[in-house]
């Protein structure tokens, strides 16, 4: 029961969208109906509003990161361990991707897996986030960035650890992560994906 407990406090945390409300604080168009119409830091960035777009980015990650965090430190007292870690993690992520606070339209999930990778080891967020930055640093494509790192976090994660639930849940966020950018993956092959830094059209 704890361990249902605290995934659904996990799904609360997740569904809470900083694209839309940092863009309320700093009174922009809504993220949904701009750009990629997508609510995250790279849409958000097409505003023009740096700012925004880093305090969302920081928001989106600092939620998968907390509540991984909490139930890694506070779940062992409840009898939640592995497993519930395991559930955690994919349902802040689930959270973002659909919100329960904004009619279940959430973003791709880039940042909030990185925040959950983080929490679970540092060593596994950092490896992903570097190699996220070279792709994108190379390309200037987020997306593909995102994708290639979404597809070595979880070689990286059974390289560190070897195969065991966890594994399982790095993996399902991944295959999400690949889903959520069909669109992208579209545009790329045609040559139509926006640039890091474009502006809205």
């Amino acid at each position: 029961m704890n361990t249902v407990l605290f995934a659904i406090g996990a799904y609360l945390i997740g569904s809470i969208s900083f694209a839309v409300v940092v863009s309320k604080c700093f009174r922009l168009a809504d993220p949904r109906s701009y750009g990629s119409k997508n609510p995250g830091a790279t849409n958000v960035l097409r505003s023009g509003n740096k700012k925004a777009a880093i305090l969302t980015l920081l928001g989106d990650g600092a939620k998968g990161f907390v509540a991984v965090w909490l139930v890694k430190h506070f779940g062992p007292a409840y009898g939640v361990h592995e497993n519930g870690v395991a559930l955690v993690a994919i349902a802040v992520f689930l959270g973002h991707l659909w919100p329960i606070f904004f009619r279940f339209v959430g973003g791709k999930g880039v940042a909030t897996a990185l925040g959950v990778l983080l929490a679970l080891n540092g060593w596994l967020g950092l490896a992903t986030l570097i190699t996220w930055l070279v792709i994108a640093y190379a390309f200037r494509y987020s997306s593909l960035a995102a994708l290639i790192a979404s597809i070595f976090a979880p070689f990286y994660y059974g390289l560190m650890f070897g195969p065991d639930v966890i594994l399982l849940a790095v993996l399902a966020m991944s295959i999400l992560l690949v889903y959520r950018h069909s669109k992208n993956i579209g545009n790329l092959l045609a040559g139509k994906e926006s640039r890091l830094g474009s502006k809205k059209k």
